[in-house]
């Protein structure tokens, strides 16, 4: 369920920064496409950067 609401959102906010900047750059189309491929390589993004920090409480501040 982790993998599938983390896509779901990334989904969601990744067409509506697509929709947004195809809006305001002149001459260009909303394409759900791009939006989609960005949504999939930004969640995996998401994942791996998540697994590479560190959980581990600190021992001395």
């Amino acid at each position: 369920m982790k993998v599938f609401w983390t896509f779901f959102w990334t989904f969601l906010l990744v067409e509506m920064l697509t929709y947004v900047v195809s809006s305001m750059t002149p001459g260009s189309v909303f394409d759900v496409k791009m939006g989609a491929i960005m949504a999939v390589c930004v969640t995996i993004l998401i994942f791996v950067v998540s697994a590479i920090i560190p959980n581990d409480p600190v021992e001395k501040h």
